[in-house]
């Protein structure tokens, strides 16, 4: 019987809407424990979820079954309503509608957790729009800067 064979490692990012800084403790960590629980309910092995106040970066293995768009909008659906749920000043979290999706080598797993688990002394000196700008021109992805923000 013939196999399908795949080994995607993905890096996804995307920010809170208009990049409000709403991400913090306790719910920072939660949020985390749960976008891995919504990655692995896809078949899509969590790697490493970090991020900062206004966004998330998800290091995972992408499932076979499952397109990164698919994913990306059930990861977020569930999660924006579940953190409007753990707290009222949290009532109006939104995500941003696009998100940065990049393929990772094998050989480069090892940095992007690294780079990952580092976005709080990362963003000390970078705002997230500078960070992600760089992701899409390393990566070179076409982008006209009027449709990456909202």
């Amino acid at each position: 019987m013939p196999q399908s064979l795949v080994k995607n490692y993905m890096h996804i990012v995307f920010s809170t809407k208009n990049r409000e800084s709403l991400i913090h403790q306790p719910y920072e960590d939660e949020l985390h424990n749960y976008l891995a629980m919504l990655c692995q309910k896809q078949e899509c092995l969590p790697i490493k979820i970090g991020g900062y106040t206004n966004h998330v970066h998800i290091l995972c293995m992408l499932s076979g079954k499952i397109a990164l768009m698919t994913l990306v909008e059930k990861v977020k659906a569930s999660s924006s309503g579940w953190m409007k749920n753990r707290d009222q000043s949290l009532s109006n979290f939104y995500w941003q509608n696009g998100y940065g999706g990049f393929s990772v080598s094998p050989n480069d797993v090892d940095s992007v957790i690294s780079y990952i688990s580092n976005q709080h002394a990362h963003h000390n000196g970078i705002l997230f729009q500078d960070e992600h700008r760089k992701m899409l021109n390393d990566h070179a992805a076409e982008y006209d800067e009027r449709y990456v923000w909202d």
